[in-house]
């Protein structure tokens, strides 16, 4: 494992910001779906939950899995049965999938060398103060001033790959699906999933953390459907899977020191001509 405060450290976040790109570039990909691939990853999910492989349908945009997904539990629901377990009725499949994943990252982060920021915010001591956030600093001067590389990684690579993933694609676009997108039934983000995958993923490759082998191989199925697809709405007979955007035109984030992009007024569009962000 490496010495976070040595003269490697510096080394170590320019080989992440490589792996950062690499899945940016996944998250914002508009080659056609890996239908093969995206099948199999979804059906070894699946299966980890002890559900049989479902029947996969394939939509050309967000937008078209609407019918076909009315009715479906929405992320208010599964937040239900977390206040209330003892609601009766066998818990949807989408509760059964977020518990595993849930659980996996728990696992994952069990396994890196120093505390993870993802679980358990790190904080400086300030003697008598009170204790506060790292701040978030241009990478090199966070590094120089002692900010552990740990939070470095977590903030350059997990951190900036949400913001630019998740606040600056899919939130948009799921803002337009709906005029309460509240009510758009809960769904798993494929390729705009990568922001936890590339964190976990790049800690990896670099000799940050080792994950037992069942861990390591369920985190390749997620890596795997993230390479290979859009959003996609598990149930327990059907799986609805989106191809990936035909268009997606982006923009540098003022400001960030992480190469964080959004997605430009107008800049994304689906294979059925759904054009959502319209200016």
């Amino acid at each position: 494992m490496a010495d976070f405060r040595s003269g490697k450290a510096l080394g170590l976040w320019q080989e992440a910001t490589k792996i950062r790109q690499e899945w940016l570039d996944h998250g914002l990909s508009t080659q056609p779906a890996d239908r093969q691939i995206a099948e199999r990853s979804l059906t070894m999910i699946y299966a980890r939950i002890s559900r049989p492989r479902p029947r996969f349908e394939w939509v050309s945009s967000p937008a078209q899995a609407l019918p076909l997904i009315t009715g479906w539990p929405t992320l208010d629901d599964l937040y239900g049965l977390i206040r209330d377990p003892r609601k009766r009725g066998k818990p949807p499949l989408a509760s059964d999938l977020a518990t595993s994943l849930s659980r996996l990252r728990g696992a994952l982060s069990a396994g890196l060398a120093h505390p993870d920021p993802e679980v358990s915010i790190a904080r400086q001591s300030l003697g008598k103060e009170k204790r506060k956030p790292w701040p978030e600093l241009p990478p090199v001067k966070a590094l120089d001033t002692g900010v552990p590389l740990g939070v470095v990684l977590h903030q350059g690579v997990r951190t900036a790959l949400h913001r630019s993933l998740a606040d600056g694609f899919r939130a948009p676009v799921r803002a337009s699906l709906a005029d309460d997108p509240a009510q758009v039934p809960a769904c798993w983000y494929g390729q705009q999933e990568a922001s936890w995958i590339a964190y976990y993923d790049a800690l990896h490759r670099l000799g940050l953390a080792r994950y037992g082998p069942g861990d390591l191989d369920q985190l390749g199925h997620w890596a795997d459907l993230s390479r290979s697809c859009g959003w996609w709405w598990p149930g327990e007979d059907v799986c609805v899977v989106v191809d990936r955007p035909e268009q997606a035109r982006t923009e540098r984030v003022p400001g960030s020191w992480h190469d964080e992009v959004r997605l430009r007024p107008g800049g994304v569009r689906y294979r059925d001509g759904w054009h959502p962000l319209l200016p």
